[in-house]
């Protein structure tokens, strides 16, 4: 199965996908976009911009693409999608929609790992946290709600990161 985590910053994304990994380690690890062009030598703004964001979308549609059938990817293309709407009220998804749409069809699972109540990060100080819950109530529209009716299989797993890992290896199963 391809399966991608999706979720806004410091959710437990990454630590969830390596908790996982340790149970299937045949499976490949796709790390995230904004890692793979870091490692490039890509150099973001500090906060990123839209232009950042807008390069990170186009990375993720390729690793989830070009991934192994058996593969857990670090982020899918709907989340850049939704940072980006945030960030910039005019984004219009338009053009990039047939591209996150073969995308999509890719995976076989979307994992949405979203902001709890109470929330279990703590965010390092000078952390943007209405930034942070907006994203995430994007994520959940166009993941979850799957708001563009790209008909693709979501959970959202909660609990602490041993608690999802379970979830997630029941849908593996």
């Amino acid at each position: 199965m391809r399966v991608a985590f999706s979720g806004t910053h410091r959710v437990g994304k990454t630590t969830l996908l390596e908790a996982v990994s340790a149970v299937v380690p045949a499976y490949d690890v796709v790390a995230e976009p904004y890692h793979l062009l870091q490692d490039e030598g890509h150099e973001f703004c500090d906060p990123p911009t839209v232009a950042d964001f807008e390069h990170q979308l186009q990375r993720s549609i390729a690793v989830v693409s070009a991934a192994r059938s058996d593969a857990l990817i670090d982020r899918c293309p709907l989340d850049f999608v939704a940072y980006l709407r945030v960030l910039d009220e005019d984004f219009e998804p338009e053009p990039w929609m047939d591209a996150i749409e073969r995308a999509m069809a890719a995976l076989d699972l979307v994992v949405v790992v979203a902001i709890e109540g109470p929330d279990r990060i703590r965010l390092p100080a000078g952390e943007d946290a209405r930034l942070r819950r907006a994203v995430d109530e994007q994520i959940r529209t166009l993941v979850l709600d799957d708001a563009f009716e790209l008909g693709f299989a979501t959970m959202e797993v909660d609990g602490d990161v041993n608690t999802r890992a379970r979830q997630v290896l029941r849908a593996l199963r």
